[in-house]
């Protein structure tokens, strides 16, 4: 998949775009939806898919105190928009002077003039332009002006409930995982880098893996989840807790995440790894000593190991 920054040379190589907007946070149901139909239409007329959004988000420059802690990281989003088919992102930096254009200009300097798109898809809020002016309707008023199709994607619905990254956003923040990924179509996850602990895992015979956390990214309710991971190209099962470890901190206020990786013995300091959150065990605690901590954490270890005797969960990042 092409990731580009900017329009340079874009005319050139991509005549006939088909185009998805929209900033796509969680890569979610309603979005796989929207997505695969722009992938079947740009096979179908012979374009290239491509996906525009925005580097950062608009509301994030707007109106940074609204704007929500995000579901996928940039790069992991990627990752789930090229399994996806797309062929094409537009990344582009989103600032003050592109907030001031209206949806006019959009369509003209954007859509028809830097990437003369075929067709457009997108999903039935999408608001575009100067202040959210501009909408689907807007859309279609406006194909004249390079003769593209509009396709709009009603909203994706679970029961009688509809798929929103707002939605899932909710579930996480209260760690409900496995609802989560009903509307994600995959277990959520975080990724970090490995590093340096205090180490007192290994001291009680359980050694973690201690992940870096984003400060921009959802985390999860604090708690016991079991977990599988992707390190070194395979996938394990685990225990994560995600919280401030109240037994050895008594006063810490930052949440971070440590995971103890089953029958698995190797050195992971340094390295990015994946932690797929499967099903919550249980609140965080504070034990009265380590001995009744390493109690539970081996109670923690046998009712993981039930979940994924039970199949409980899909690490898979996309339905195929």
């Amino acid at each position: 998949m092409d990731v580009r920054r900017d329009f340079a040379g874009l005319k050139q190589q991509y005549k006939n775009v088909a185009l998805g907007l929209g900033n796509f946070d969680g890569v979610h149901r309603g979005h796989q939806k929207l997505i695969r139909r722009l992938v079947t239409e740009s096979h179908e007329k012979g374009d290239v898919s491509g996906i525009l959004t925005f580097d950062p988000h608009p509301l994030a420059v707007l109106r940074p105190d609204q704007c929500p802690p995000f579901l996928l990281s940039q790069q992991a989003k990627f990752e789930v928009l090229e399994r996806l088919g797309v062929e094409l992102v537009v990344a582009l930096p989103f600032n003050y002077e592109f907030a001031r254009l209206t949806p006019y200009d959009f369509v003209k300097e954007i859509l028809c003039r830097e990437m003369q798109v075929r067709s457009v898809v997108v999903g039935y809020n999408f608001a575009f332009g100067h202040r959210g002016q501009g909408t689907p309707d807007t859309l279609a008023e406006y194909a004249h002006l390079c003769g593209y199709s509009v396709s709009v994607i009603p909203p994706v619905m679970m029961g009688d409930v509809v798929v929103s990254s707002t939605l899932i956003r909710s579930l996480l923040l209260e760690g409900r995982v496995e609802e989560a990924a009903r509307f994600l179509g995959y277990s959520p996850f975080v990724d970090g880098m490995v590093i340096q602990g205090d180490r007192r895992g290994s001291t009680i015979g359980i050694p973690t893996a201690n992940l870096t956390m984003r400060s921009e990214l959802v985390i999860p309710a604090r708690g016991v989840y079991a977990v599988k991971v992707e390190a070194h190209g395979e996938c394990y099962g685990g225990v994560a807790n995600i919280g401030l470890r109240p037994t050895f901190k008594e006063n810490n206020t930052e949440s971070n995440i440590e995971v103890h990786i089953l029958d698995f013995a190797r050195d992971l300091y340094g390295q990015e790894i994946r932690v797929h959150l499967i099903s919550r065990l249980r609140d965080e605690c504070k034990f009265a000593s380590v001995h009744d901590l390493l109690a539970q954490i081996n109670l923690d270890i046998e009712a993981a190991r039930r979940c994924f005797a039970e199949d409980i969960g899909d690490t898979a990042l996309v339905p195929e």
